[in-house]
């Protein structure tokens, strides 16, 4: 969220084995066979990311754009079944489109777009700012599965994207900018009694609910020095932000008794909880903090018991169990043909 992380990944071997209507089958790399297996490939070829699973279990919802580089074409949102058959795409193909969810019992999925502004691509930050992420204009908007009946949940201007469903269908938890800074909010699947839940200076987004509601998780980088909060608020009135010492937070569901859950320095991002709410599984680029081999990592609620998941030497990221925890869906560089290709893979989850 906050669009798909985009690194330039190196092109490498296929690993594999055999080939289905919708899928390839993968095998695990030295290291992943103790939580992973049946390691299947959904897509292939261009940008494919923040792939969730329906309430039933049985389909994904996923941005994707046909082209892998960054300054060409826009995400738009597709659904398919989760062995990847009945790819289709569900928004208008106008502007770009980010962070779909499937919504109340899967009548309803909700995504963010920039259509509203303008049926084009928004434009990219200059490469002369580093490694930015814009905060473009984005609403947030609710949907029947098909794409049809499209209702805006937002309407105030700002960026209001990342938007999760409670477990019970009632919230949505998002980032917004409404009220200056870029913080986490609650409302109802409806859009109205929108709630703040954050209030510290910073970055807080990507938020999920705890698997009872109780709690929720997300990721976050707070400027700490002076200089960081001068270079934060300047880049944030330019509609910016520059991701730095991102870590996993935990609160309750309403924000209060936020506490730091990992302290490992670089980029910690894509938190979600397992099915048993004692632990959370994430994305993280901590052994390689200024490069872009992210890896999953599981780690206790408290911060203990640190496990490392995946360990693909280059992207791996946007990790979420199926709703019965025997399956969990995320994103790799594993087996691009080019720089830039991202693929959504699904494997069989082992405790």
């Amino acid at each position: 969220m906050l669009a798909a992380i985009v690194l330039a990944v190196a092109p490498v071997s296929a690993q594999t084995a055999t080939t289905g209507a919708s899928t390839v089958y993968r095998t695990p790399l030295p290291g992943e066979g103790r939580h992973l297996s049946n390691i299947r490939q959904l897509t292939f070829g261009g940008s494919n990311a923040e792939a969730y699973f329906s309430a039933d279990g049985k389909r994904l919802i996923f941005q994707r754009k046909a082209s892998p580089d960054p300054k060409v074409g826009c995400d738009q949102q597709y659904i398919m079944n989760v062995d990847g058959s009945d790819m289709h795409r569900v928004s208008s193909g106008e502007g770009r489109t980010t962070c779909g969810y499937f919504i109340d019992g899967d009548r309803r999925i909700v995504y963010s777009s920039t259509f509203a502004y303008s049926p084009a691509c928004p434009p990219l930050p200059p490469d002369s700012l580093g490694y930015i992420w814009p905060l473009s204009h984005l609403e947030i908007y609710s949907a029947r599965p098909d794409g049809s009946d499209l209702q805006p949940l937002t309407h105030n201007g700002a960026y209001n994207a990342e938007a999760t469903a409670s477990p019970d269908g009632k919230r949505l938890i998002f980032t917004s900018t409404m009220d200056g800074d870029i913080d986490l909010y609650t409302m109802n699947i409806d859009g109205t009694d929108i709630r703040r839940v954050t209030h510290r200076l910073g970055y807080d987004g990507g938020a999920y609910f705890s698997p009872d509601g109780k709690k929720i998780v997300w990721r976050a980088a707070y400027p700490i020095t002076r200089a960081d909060t001068v270079q934060y608020r300047q880049l944030l009135a330019k509609d910016l932000v520059r991701p730095f010492a991102l870590e996993i937070w935990i609160a309750n569901a309403d924000g209060s008794d936020p506490h730091q859950v990992t302290h490992l320095g670089g980029a910690n991002w894509a938190p979600f909880f397992f099915p048993d709410g004692k632990r959370i599984i994430f994305a993280s680029n901590y052994e390689d903090p200024t490069g872009g081999n992210f890896d999953l990592y599981a780690v206790n609620t408290d911060g203990t018991g640190l496990e490392k998941i995946t360990t693909y030497d280059d992207f791996d990221g946007f990790p979420m169990f199926s709703p019965d925890g025997r399956k969990l869906v995320f994103v790799s560089a594993r087996n691009s043909k080019g720089p830039g290709e991202i693929n959504i893979f699904i494997a069989d989850w082992k405790n």
